[in-house]
This record gives C-alpha cells, structure tokens and sequence, in this order.
C-alpha cells in the first residue's frame, strides 16, 4: 500500500489515476484498494473499465472519474459528448475532458467552448475536470483556457495528462488559481507519489492533487 503522510484533509482530496493502455484487473483492484484505505476522493481510469471500478468501490465515497478524449484531445466533439454520455450510463460520477489543445493554440476559442459546453452538458450536473496541458501551452495560453473552462460551465481546471513528459509547476497551479477565483477547483497531476511535492501544490492553490501512477512500478 501507498505511505501516506499527509494530513487526512489533504488525503481527502487526492485522485488517482491509471491510464496505461494495458492496464490489468488486478492493477485496478490494487489501486482502488489504496483509494479505499486511504480515503481518495477519485479514481480516474479509461471509459473501458467504469463499470469494472465502480464495482470495484462501491459502498465507498472514493468516485470514479473517466476520461474523455484521453490523452490528445483531438477527437472530434461529438466523439467526446458520446464519450461522456456513455461513462454517465457506465456509472461514472466525474469526468476528466481534455481541452483541445490544437485549436485553443489556432485561436480557435468558440470552438473550444462550445465543446466543453457539451461535455458539461452530457455529464448532467457530474464534476468536469477539464485537463489543459499546461506544459504545451503559453501563459497567454493558460490564461485564455482558465477563462473558456469557467465559462463553460465546467468545475475544475487540471494541469496535464502527464503524458508530455513535462512536470506541473507551481507556476502553473499559481497562475490557474489566479484566473479561475478563490471558488473554482484546480488540480495539479503529478505523475509520481510524492507528499511533500502535493502539499506544495495545495500551498500554490490547488484544491485537488492527481497522482497518474501509469509509470509507478508497484505493481
């Protein structure tokens, strides 16, 4: 099991998630072990497996969180509408959506808010986490897709899939808490488990912390 050592209200506010493609049933009942022993609040996985994991924890308050246009976000919007429709209907509670970063960086903005209008729409009142990229983005960027997210009806802005290579800042988290207000959710995805690092990223502002263990060998 994962050593945590962080206060339980800051425990209570971790995510999980295990996206690799050939992820294993046994993988996922390990990790919504942990979430389950360690009181997370989510666990994020691929629209595939909703419905094993919220088997998986059920009778517990940790929520499932499935991905949606995982991890480009480059399908098409319609495609990522379906895509939520259809973890809704598997059981899921929140949904993580990535921005589409192509057009958010052609100036593309109308486009952007309208399919996250969508997504927002088709989770029927569930939290949107909207996951921007931030290490492939402008601060100018960053700032513009903090402001398409909130307008959009959705309820956090995310730093990264953590499938770029590069890490959350505290730069990152500090300039998204600043755009989105003292109300809106931020989460910072690190891609390792790393307390000190997560009580870092909740001093810059954020309310949420993500640990993507695809890569964490403990398995």
């Amino acid at each position: 099991m994962l050593e945590i050592s962080l206060p339980e209200d800051f425990s209570r506010n971790l995510e999980c998630s295990l996206h690799c493609p050939d992820v294993s049933l046994a993988q996922l009942e390990k990790l919504c072990s942990e979430a389950r022993a360690h009181h997370f609040v989510s666990v994020g996985i691929n629209g595939s497996w909703v419905v094993a994991t919220r088997h998986l924890l059920e009778d517990s308050e940790v929520k499932v969180s499935c991905a949606v246009g995982f991890p480009l976000g480059a399908t098409a919007s319609d495609v990522k509408r379906f895509e939520t429709e259809t973890a809704v209907d598997d059981g899921a509670q929140e949904i993580d959506v990535v921005l589409n970063i192509a057009r958010l960086k052609a100036g593309e903005d109308k486009y952007v808010l309208r399919e996250l209008i969508d997504v927002t729409e088709a989770a029927d009142e569930r939290a949107v986490k909207v996951i921007m990229e931030t290490c492939l983005l402008s601060n100018e960027e960053k700032v513009r897709a903090c402001q398409i997210v909130v307008e959009s009806g959705a309820h956090f802005v995310k730093t990264s899939t953590s499938f770029n290579g590069a890490a959350t800042t505290i730069g990152d988290v500090q300039l998204m808490r600043k755009i989105v207000g003292q109300k809106f959710g931020v989460v910072a995805t690190l891609g390792a488990f790393d307390p000190q690092t997560a009580l870092a990223m909740f001093t810059a502002g954020a309310t949420r912390v993500n640990f993507n263990l695809t890569s964490r060998k403990v398995f």
